[in-house]
């Protein structure tokens, strides 16, 4: 993984598809990443798993460690936004 700090564009190449981590309170870090203005692409639905993506479109899964949070609103209403 690499970060050009110049304008040059990234080429996606033999890329791997994702990382992953296991995150304390996947709900609380899912209101982390929006309040920092990321978008949730697949929100916390079933409090198990989510996805962002990072300024360079590189997917991010996010996944509850432990026992799955009780689902909750407003996660269980939002929709997908775009492709992870």
């Amino acid at each position: 993984m690499t970060h050009n700090w110049d304008e040059r564009e990234y080429t996606n190449g033999d890329n791997f598809g994702h990382f992953a981590f296991r995150v304390d309170n996947i709900y609380a870090q899912c209101d982390t990443f929006i309040q920092a203005g990321i978008e949730i692409l697949r929100p916390p639905r079933d409090g198990h798993m989510a996805f962002v993506k990072d300024p360079n479109n590189i997917s991010i899964e996010l996944l509850q460690n432990g026992e799955d949070l009780e689902p909750i609103e407003p996660w269980i209403s939002m929709e997908n936004i775009g492709s992870w």
